[in-house]
């Protein structure tokens, strides 16, 4: 399925983090925060700022989820982006 946001909105994935500690312990589900960071999938027309493939970080509570063939992806607006990881 294909999927392309409108507006000033990008479609990302979420960059899962590690399941167990430094020193190996194995964080519950229940305990974990969502991850604050992903990759960009999709961009609309009207963004130029960030590019498919990018890996970006956003706000704790930014975004609407959207579960496509299975996977959940974030719509978020650029203004709610804060930064770009290079």
């Amino acid at each position: 399925m294909i999927f392309q946001p409108l507006g000033k909105r990008v479609l990302v994935e979420r960059i899962e983090e590690a399941t167990t500690t430094a020193s190996g312990i194995i964080i519950p589900d229940n305990a974990k925060e969502k991850p604050s960071s992903g990759t960009v999938v999709a961009v609309s027309d009207k963004v130029n700022t960030v590019a498919i493939g990018d890996k970006v970080v956003f706000g704790k509570y930014s975004g609407s989820e959207l579960t496509l063939d299975g996977k959940t992806y974030l719509v978020i607006a650029t203004s709610d982006l804060l930064g770009i990881i290079k």
